[in-house]
C-alpha cells in the first residue's frame, strides 16, 4: 500500500508516505473540502503500475494538492520534482510536507494555473520522465493538456503520464504520441496511464485492452 492512515483522537485522518527514503513521515492535508482525496486502493494500484521504485527521473505533479504523489516518487528514487497548484493553501501544505519529509532540496513549488505554468516550464527546456495529472473532475479535457505538454517539449521519450479522472470521462487509448497501457477503475475514480513514444525505437508498450481487463474491477 502506498499510504496508510492513522486516525487521531480528534477523528482527523493523517496520511503518511509508505515507502522509500521518507517512509513513515506524515503528510498534512489541505484544509477544507476543495481537494479530492485519492483512496489507498487507488494509490496502491497506481504505484504498483508505474514503480514501485524510480531511478533519477524528473517528475511533474500538476494539480498537486498535498503533493503526495510527487513526494512519494521522490521518496522512491526520483531525482527531482516540480509541483504546480493554483491554490495558496495547497502550495503552503506542499512546502510543509516537503520540509517534513526532508525532500525540499529536490523540489520546486509554484503557485500557478496549470496551463500558464506549462509556458513557464517550456522556457526552462527540461522534459519530464513522470507526470501526474490529477485535476478537479469538472475538467474533462486532459487530452488537450497532454498534447500541450508534448507540443511544449515537456515530455521525455518513454515518459509515463498518469491521468486521474471520473470514469464517465472517456479518453482515447491513443492521444498524439501517447499510448494508454493501463486503465483501472475504482468506483468513481479512474486511472489512465500513458507512455509517450515519439520514435519507432521507443520501448514497446503493452496492449491497452489486455491490461485493462487484467486490473479493472
Amino acid at each position: 500500500m502506498l499510504y496508510y492512515h492513522i486516525v487521531r483522537n480528534d477523528g482527523v485522518e493523517e496520511l503518511r508516505v509508505i515507502s522509500g527514503q521518507a517512509k513513515g513521515h506524515p503528510l498534512k492535508a489541505v484544509p477544507g473540502n476543495n481537494t479530492r482525496p485519492t483512496t489507498d486502493k487507488v494509490k496502491e494500484s497506481l504505484f504498483s503500475i508505474i514503480g514501485p521504485y524510480f531511478d533519477e527521473e524528473r517528475v511533474l505533479d500538476l494539480f498537486a494538492g498535498t503533493g503526495g504523489l510527487g513526494i512519494e516518487a521522490l521518496s522512491r528514487g526520483a531525482a527531482s520534482a516540480v509541483f504546480i497548484d493554483s491554490s495558496s493553501q495547497s502550495i503552503e501544505v506542499i512546502k510543509q510536507n516537503l520540509s517534513a519529509t526532508r525532500l525540499a532540496e529536490r523540489a520546486e513549488v509554484f503557485r500557478n494555473d496549470a496551463r500558464r505554468a506549462l509556458n513557464q516550464l517550456a522556457r526552462v527546456g527540461k522534459p519530464f520522465d513522470l507526470i501526474f495529472v490529477d485535476p478537479p473532475y469538472v475538467m474533462k479535457d486532459c487530452d488537450t493538456l497532454l498534447l500541450d505538454l508534448a507540443e511544449k517539449g515537456l515530455v521525455a521519450e518513454n515518459a509515463v503520464v498518469v491521468v486521474e479522472h471520473h470514469p464517465d470521462v472517456v479518453y482515447e487509448n491513443i492521444i498524439g504520441h501517447y499510448e494508454r497501457y493501463r486503465y483501472a477503475k475504482y468506483g468513481e475514480i479512474a486511472l489512465s496511464v500513458y507512455r509517450y513514444q515519439q520514435t519507432d525505437e521507443a520501448e514497446p508498450t503493452p496492449s491497452s485492452d489486455q491490461e485493462e481487463e487484467a486490473i479493472e474491477e
